[in-house]
């Protein structure tokens, strides 16, 4: 099974010269620990594995 994680999604200035270019990162976690960037584009949901990480379950409130 692949372990990863979507830790994070933001607009970065990804531009190494003095033109700006703006483009939405996904920043994933895979199972080892090690955070790699890619497209939001290129990121789709594992149906099998999806839940919601960090919030509360409002039932059990």
């Amino acid at each position: 099974m692949w372990l990863r994680l979507l830790m994070a999604v933001i607009n970065e200035n990804v531009s190494d010269a003095a033109i700006e270019r703006w483009m939405e990162l996904a920043y994933i976690r895979g199972a080892s620990g090690r955070e790699f960037t890619t497209a939001v584009t290129n990121v789709e949901p594992a149906q099998d594995q999806l839940r919601i990480v960090g919030r509360r379950d409002r039932r059990n409130a």
